[in-house]
């Protein structure tokens, strides 16, 4: 098995997962890869798993096995990808004796999971990304870790800005989707949440602070998607990117504080949460969904389910078929009811229809 893309809470109680139900109950013997699918490639770096290994895993964040959020096996530019390093890898787990994957992953790793099961390999997936944007499953473990220390940050900025009257704009995760500043933001009681989903009017925000402030409440916590974009506006971005990595994205914290500044005439401060979402100790509930996809993706290799990612659907466990989560990416919708919840409790998303 191999941890692909970004850290998340949770990888690994689904490796401590894999190993004991892998060895406790069929026998099996587990091989890890290193850092990524880069540890398919070239002499290999992979080693072998056992129930000492795993011992004390459970409440570690992080991954014992490494990864790689970028590498040789990442979409160039014009989806173009390169199948040398696809058959190269396919050989060097010929050679290991593998006879399954398991890719513990978010979107990008899946759509790799998939292409290699498209040219033969036996793969299943577990789904992870702390955004919790992957098809096919209701929830992916990492997110649960993720929302909770949002919302620890949202209470603490509420006693800061009370105090000097200011506008706090916390900006958290989320590239393509809200979920985190979502359920973050209601959790910790914001009054704007800015989500990629919703194109906002930075006016419309300045008016919720403004009523805010003519009510007598002379503060505001404003939540903001780090992919969030103002309506006929673009995202904003640290650097243009390089040919092997994308642009990261950040900034948008400090533009809302700006906007704010200037229509409200209010003091703001941009706190960026980053990859403290990442780290740390996962939830209780992180590490009890993260050992249930660990058990059922050795299960599913068990009853031949390759080319499958195990996922949590209607409190259920089962699997999905990897082409049905990788052809897109899971929004927040319209009419989902958090965001009836957030409007019924004058917070604003600062869009259209706000």
């Amino acid at each position: 098995m191999l941890t692909g893309g970004g850290d998340a809470p949770g990888l690994n109680a689904v490796i401590r997962a894999v190993v004991k139900t892998a060895t406790n109950i069929y026998g099996w013997k587990v091989v890890g890869v290193e850092d990524g699918f880069e540890g398919l490639l070239g002499e290999t770096l992979t080693r072998p798993l056992d129930a000492a290994d795993v011992r004390g895993l459970l409440p570690r964040g992080g991954t014992i096995l490494g990864t790689v959020s970028r590498g040789h096996f990442a979409t160039q530019p014009g989806g173009i990808k390169d199948d040398s390093v696809y058959r190269e890898a396919i050989r060097n787990c010929e050679r290991l004796g593998l006879d399954a994957l398991i890719v513990i992953g978010g979107e990008g790793s899946q759509r790799t999971a998939y292409d290699f099961s498209q040219m033969g390999l036996p793969v299943v997936g577990v789904p992870k990304t702390i955004d919790n944007d992957l098809v096919g499953t209701d929830m992916t473990f990492g997110f649960d870790t993720a929302m909770e220390f949002a919302t620890q940050a949202i209470d603490r900025l509420h006693t800061t800005a009370e105090s000097h009257d200011r506008v706090m704009v916390v900006e958290v995760m989320g590239r393509d989707v809200g979920w985190i500043a979502l359920q973050a933001g209601v959790a910790g009681g914001a009054d704007v949440i800015l989500i990629p989903e919703i194109p906002f009017y930075i006016e419309k925000a300045a008016a919720t602070v403004a009523q805010r402030d003519a009510s007598g409440a002379h503060f505001s916590i404003v939540v903001v998607a780090e992919g969030a974009h103002p309506a006929g506006g673009a995202q904003v971005y640290q650097d243009s990117g390089e040919p092997d990595r994308p642009r990261r994205l950040g900034g948008m914290s400090e533009r809302v504080c700006e906007g704010l500044h200037q229509l409200t005439g209010k003091e703001t401060r941009a706190v960026v949460l980053g990859h403290l979402q990442r780290g740390g100790r996962p939830t209780p509930l992180d590490r009890a969904l993260a050992s249930a996809y660990g058990s059922a993706a050795v299960r599913a290799i068990a009853k031949e389910k390759f080319g499958h990612m195990v996922a949590l659907r209607n409190n259920e466990i089962v699997t999905v078929p990897l082409e049905e989560c990788v052809m897109s990416i899971k929004c927040v919708p319209a009419n989902h009811y958090l965001i009836g919840v957030a409007r019924d409790l004058s917070i604003s998303f600062a869009g259209e229809n706000d």
